[in-house]
């Protein structure tokens, strides 16, 4: 429908004010979020620059008291304090967006990100941007309450909360809107598309202009790309993608394993800060995101193979372990670290031994680290405008492209579109397969039970059920017994040669086809193929009590009525 000028006007007006009042609320939350972790590291003596001038002795004792004792804080907190003692992330605003559902409450929600602040302060080797994803959801729902007349209000402001949160954090406003429209949305209509693109240079301008937030980092490149190098390139991908599978199976081994132990949940978090405290006085590059190590090894002749090979292992373990065992955190920038080190051993190991004269080992390590965190993530369109971002070099983004293809054709293959996708997979969201099945498996239809058809029960004679069947104008009933237990369905065309005084518990109920209480919209129109009859009946599965009836009509509408919403919310301007 083709809107007046003064409805594209208002519009217009609502979807700017929106990003504009979510992008700045969400800006100055993430940099205030990552400026509280940065001041615990300085505290624990968990930042490079705070370690200096310790002897071994107090670095052993800072190290060993922030994660041990910092990971019994984050396991109490989340134990008590959130929603079923859950990390929210990045799926849980996924799962909100796509199903149209809210997020998770908001205590729950700022318990959670509060946890994620204990745990990147103490030093434990988890990720900050996913759980930065979900701060910016939380501030977008927390916002969707203004009455500006615009449909899908909560997924419009989510959407601005998790594009100015990732634009603050890295810096990158166009990586970030990618990123929304990519992972959150999984759809780029215009009006989504504006708000969001406000809210996301929001996020850019506070940064820049009123923080002066510098971005993750910075890399000048001047030596020309060679031919020959982009097989590399496709094989340092391939590389990356079996990494990006074994860093996620590796994670729900771990996740597995900590539910097997059969130790206080809040204890769980304790034993891998105590763990991870021990690899830590070997290797201080596992602790917190590293955001040195980003530099450092990017630059040529700062860490050996043997070194750098080292803090890739130790970093996956320990990230697995804080992960895993329940620090609070996500797997953004560990796959980015762990990305970003196996890049810059390749580069030392492969074309230096190949190769003359070779780019050098920056674009490699910049290629790794998208390639091993597009898979991850499920977004390598995200990926490839980041690197371009961040190096400001169109060279680099095209061998960035190869890489990340390569790496995503492998990890789809051996694992799944991305690590967000299987947590909601496991939470029974299946998104492989579009968001129209995803949002018709979540709804059952008992929503649509009505009582339609007439209920008799065995002891009632044939002269009331063909009285019922004349009121409710049927061509069937229903047959339960005195406690509501459904024993089948009758049909006219029964009792065309029976008498009146004959009982229903003489003739045999039809149970072919019937509905249980959580069968899907989806599922029930696969149930429906050949089904002859006025309504499906709806039994608990449990009790095996009566629900009520589904037309078949009710059914084909609710699903023709999903298709057009959702379709409608992805082409509406």
């Amino acid at each position: 429908m083709k809107l007046r000028p003064h409805q594209s006007i208002h519009r217009m007006a609502a979807l700017s004010l929106i990003g504009l009042l979510v992008g700045m609320i969400t800006s100055v939350a993430t940099i205030g979020f990552i400026e509280t972790i940065h001041f615990f590291n300085q505290l624990l003596k968990v930042s490079p620059d705070s370690r200096l001038g310790l002897d071994s002795s107090q670095l052993a004792m800072f190290t060993i008291a922030a994660l041990t004792f910092g990971g019994l804080l984050v396991g109490l907190l989340l134990q008590y304090a959130t929603e079923k003692g859950a990390v929210h992330g990045p799926a849980d605003a996924i799962y909100a967006v796509q199903l149209r559902e809210r997020l998770p409450p908001a205590q729950s929600g700022a318990a959670s990100t509060l946890a994620v602040i204990f745990s990147l302060g103490c030093g434990a080797s988890v990720g900050q941007y996913g759980p930065l994803v979900y701060l910016g959801a939380l501030v977008g729902q927390l916002t969707n309450r203004l009455h500006l007349g615009i449909r899908d209000i909560r997924s419009i402001t989510i959407a601005c909360g998790v594009a100015a949160a990732i634009s603050t954090a890295f810096n990158a406003p166009i990586a970030a809107l990618i990123f929304t429209h990519e992972v959150i949305l999984r759809h780029y209509s215009l009006r989504m598309f504006a708000a969001v693109t406000v809210a996301s240079a929001c996020g850019y301008v506070v940064a820049n202009v009123i923080f002066h937030y510098p971005p993750l980092f910075l890399i000048e490149f001047d030596k020309p790309l060679h031919a020959t190098e982009f097989l590399l390139f496709a094989l340092e991908g391939i590389f990356c993608g079996f990494i990006a599978v074994i860093f996620m199976r590796l994670l729900s081994w771990s996740m597995r394993l900590s539910k097997s132990l059969r130790i206080p949940a809040a204890c769980k978090p304790m034993l891998a800060g105590f763990l991870v405290s021990l690899v830590a006085l070997q290797v201080p590059e596992v602790l917190g995101i590293g955001q040195e190590v980003f530099r450092q090894a990017s630059v040529s002749g700062h860490y050996t193979a043997e070194g750098l090979l080292l803090i890739l292992v130790c970093k996956l373990l320990a990230t697995v372990i804080c992960l895993g065992f329940g620090f609070a955190g996500g797997v953004m920038s560990p796959s980015l670290l762990i990305g970003l080190m196996f890049g810059a051993l390749f580069a030392l190991l492969v074309p230096e031994y190949l190769l003359e004269d070779y780019s050098g080992l920056a674009v490699y390590a910049i290629c790794g680290m998208v390639a091993v965190m597009s898979p991850v993530i499920g977004a390598p369109m995200t990926a490839l405008l980041l690197v371009f971002e961040f190096t400001r070099n169109y060279e680099i983004t095209i061998a960035a492209m190869v890489a990340i293809v390569f790496a995503n054709l492998v990890s789809n293959g051996w694992y799944g579109r991305s690590f967000f996708d299987v947590q909601l997979l496991e939470r029974g969201v299946d998104l492989s397969q579009g968001r129209l099945k995803a949002y018709l498996m979540h709804h059952s239809v008992s929503e649509y039970a009505t009582q339609a058809l007439p209920r008799l029960s065995p002891s009632a004679r044939l002269s009331e059920l063909r009285e019922k069947m004349k009121v409710y104008e049927t061509g069937s009933a229903v047959v339960i017994d005195d406690d509501g237990i459904y024993l089948g369905q009758v049909f006219q065309h029964q009792i065309s040669d029976i008498g009146d005084d004959s009982l229903l518990s003489s003739l045999k109920y039809d149970r072919q086809v019937e509905f249980k209480q959580n069968t899907s919209i989806w599922e029930a129109m696969d149930i429906m193929r050949g089904y002859l009859g006025d309504a499906i009946v709806v039994v608990d599965s449990d009790s095996g009590k009566y629900l009520g009836v589904i037309p078949e009509s009710v059914v084909i509408g609710a699903y023709l009525d999903a298709a057009q919403d959702l379709r409608r919310e992805e082409h509406e301007a």
